[in-house]
C-alpha cells in the first residue's frame, strides 16, 4: 500500500477563473505561513499565465492524500 500526497495551490487569474498548481510530494513540515508566502511569490513573479491571463489572487491551498492498494500485479 502506498500513500501519495500532493499540495494543490488554487489561484484566481485575471479573468476571474480558478487555476490550480499541483506539487507532488511536498515537504512534510509545511506551515500555512510558508505556503502563503510561496503563493504570494508565485503571484508577484508573474511567471504563470493561464488562458484567462496571469495569476492575480489566492483562493486556497490544500494537501490531497491518495492511497493506492494493489490487488494483483501481472
Amino acid at each position: 500500500m502506498s500513500m501519495e500526497k500532493t499540495l494543490q495551490l488554487v489561484f484566481l487569474n485575471a479573468g476571474g477563473s480558478r487555476v490550480t498548481i499541483s506539487i507532488p510530494n511536498p515537504l512534510p513540515d509545511l506551515t500555512a505561513a510558508t505556503v502563503e508566502e510561496a503563493m504570494d511569490a508565485i503571484i508577484n513573479a508573474d511567471v504563470f499565465v493561464s488562458a484567462g491571463g496571469g495569476l492575480t489572487g489566492k483562493v486556497r491551498a490544500q494537501l490531497v492524500s491518495r492511497q493506492t492498494e494493489e490487488i494483483v500485479v501481472f
